[in-house]
């Protein structure tokens, strides 16, 4: 069902129309000795007057006429619409929803827990009030169940640096989310504008296993640079011994310095010099 836009008058119009009717009416019936016209004035009155309704800033009233869907009106104001009709108001302010901490397995099985915030408001009234029985609990269910399927598409992390991951790549997974609840509230006439992850971890039972598991991915990391890095330099020192014919190196005494070298810069602690008075061979 889509939304329209109802029959409508402007209320203050209406409301002093209704006062001359009464006027009228009250006059006549004073003025002549049959009420009859009266009676008829005061019923016409009765009858506008309950077509009238008052609409607030970014609201939204849904008019039915027995059972009919006569439109949406979204103006805000004082308005005269169909005499007898049934009114319901649907809020289009944007509202904010969080959900609880969902216990969800990432595509590796790891239980992790896991939560959201959507920000999201009323597009179409219409089908907000008739097509889904209650647009916020649709919202609040279609939302947990997006994240619980988004959560199981990626890993909690990636150890090898290599595709998407809950916990690197929270901007592309929010991007994902948000075009999954667009699709599943779309029918309800909701409109997402956000969805952001509010809440990542590990669960409980395998929190501490996996802590480990990332200080020894950090720690092979970190050595990898180091090592990376000493070998640049022992390099740029041979070079430059060698160039300057500072000193003239055979294969054993070359290999001797780079072991030297790579012990002193690799080492965790301070390397403790050893002067050799003597000769290698």
């Amino acid at each position: 069902m889509q939304e329209k836009k109802p029959w409508t008058w402007n209320g203050f119009v209406g409301l002093l129309a209704l006062l001359l009717i009464d006027i009228a009416g009250a006059w006549i019936m004073v003025q002549t000795e049959s009420p009859v016209i009266g009676v008829i004035l005061a019923i016409i009155s009765v009858t506008l007057l309950s077509g009238l309704t008052i609409v607030q800033p970014n609201q939204a009233m849904v008019v039915t006429f027995f059972g009919s869907y006569a439109g949406t009106i979204r103006q805000s104001g004082i308005w005269m619409t169909t005499p007898f009709s049934v009114r319901k108001k649907v809020s289009l302010r944007v509202r904010n929803f969080n959900s609880t901490r969902l216990k969800v397995n990432d595509i590796d099985g790891n239980p992790i827990e896991i939560a959201a915030v959507v920000v999201f408001r009323v597009v179409d009234s219409a089908k907000a009030t008739f097509d889904v029985d209650n647009y916020e609990q649709f919202v609040e269910i279609q939302s947990e169940t997006a994240l619980r399927h988004v959560a199981g598409k990626y890993p909690y992390d990636m150890f090898d640096e290599q595709g998407y991951s809950l916990r690197g790549n929270s901007d592309e997974v929010a991007a994902q989310l948000a075009r999954e609840l667009q699709d599943r509230l779309s029918v309800a006439g909701v409109e997402v504008m956000e969805a952001r992850l509010t809440h990542l971890a590990y669960s409980t039972e395998i929190a501490s296993a996996m802590l480990q598991r990332q200080q020894a991915a950090a720690i092979i990391a970190a050595r990898s640079k180091i090592v990376e890095g000493a070998v640049g330099m022992v390099q740029l020192a041979i070079s430059q011994l060698q160039a300057e014919g500072v000193i003239e190196l055979d294969e054993e005494r070359k290999a001797a310095m780079i072991n030297n070298l790579l012990v002193a810069i690799v080492s965790d602690r301070s390397a403790s010099p050893v002067i050799n008075t003597g000769s290698l061979y």
